[in-house]
């Protein structure tokens, strides 16, 4: 996005005739993405909002504005903008301080007249980042608002906590390389798959065949590769890390071995880690 863009898109608004506070406004989403629902989210989708999110809260709405279409430039249609006063209830995750009141900008879909939802006194989860002005904040994106209900809480507070850990599994990035070895018995082999990460930490696959056995495979988040290391479970950050950042074939550029056969068992053995991996569904682009 252009400077210009950014400068447009926080530019202060008018709510009807009378000015409103300037403040951070939601960043547009790509024409191609969909809004996201206020329910159904997978854990794919809360790992995407919280991981991008400096802030993660809960709100109790006070009184809403409806931001006229002319002064809510990348409105999707169908949608309404709306400028929210609400109250903080809970600081789930975040460092930055945050008052009691909070003021924002977000998108929601209109009924069959036009008419937004009537949010006054609903509680909702806010992911976003401080604004420029005290008590106001600024969506990661037009729709990171979602309904309130403990079941999403209960969803959601795991994830947070995952995200925390000092010992969470790194960003995956790329493959790095790939190498498959054949052992001394006919069908017996393994094969390490090694990954790129953002931090540079180490990451490792290995796939290990022996005859009239099911592969065996698992993952090393650690420098040592273990033919002991087991699969992460679904549904944790291990498992998002790969099932949702990894390419669906193996890159020719990462495979290292030197023969046909070789070549073929790791393409083989990394589609295999995929299947089991199973895929990263997500309600939200």
């Amino acid at each position: 996005m252009t400077r210009r863009k950014n400068i447009a898109w926080l530019a202060p608004l008018l709510l009807g005739a009378a000015s409103a506070p300037a403040f951070g406004q939601p960043a547009p989403s790509p024409a191609a993405s969909a809004p996201a629902p206020m329910s159904g989210l997978t854990y794919a989708d809360l790992v995407s909002l919280s991981e991008a999110a400096p802030l993660v809260l809960r709100a109790e709405v006070v009184s809403q504005a409806v931001v006229k279409p002319e002064r809510a430039p990348g409105l999707r249609p169908g949608f309404a903008r709306l400028y929210v006063e609400a109250k903080t209830q809970t600081l789930l995750s975040g460092d930055t301080p945050v008052g009691e009141s909070l003021r924002y900008l977000v998108d929601v879909p209109v009924d069959a007249k036009g008419r937004p939802p009537k949010l006054k006194k609903r509680q909702v989860f806010l992911f976003a980042r401080s604004g420029q002005r005290p008590a106001e904040i600024q969506l990661i994106d037009p729709h990171a608002q979602l309904a309130y209900s403990p079941e999403l809480e209960a969803r959601l507070r795991p994830v947070l906590g995952q995200l925390a850990a000092a010992d969470k599994p790194p960003v995956v990035t790329g493959i790095r390389d790939a190498l498959s070895v054949a052992g001394n018995l006919a069908g017996e082999s393994e094969t390490q798959i090694f990954l790129d990460t953002a931090s540079g930490d180490p990451v490792s696959a290995t796939v290990v065949r022996r005859p009239g056995q099911r592969p065996q495979w698992g993952v090393s988040w650690s420098e040592l590769v273990d033919q002991s290391a087991r699969p992460p479970q679904p549904e944790t950050l291990g498992w998002y890390r790969l099932a949702c950042t990894l390419p669906p074939r193996l890159p020719d550029e990462a495979n290292l071995a030197r023969n046909s056969a070789s070549r073929t068992r790791a393409a083989e053995d990394y589609a295999y880690i995929l299947q089991q991996l199973g895929p990263c569904p997500r309600t939200r682009s």
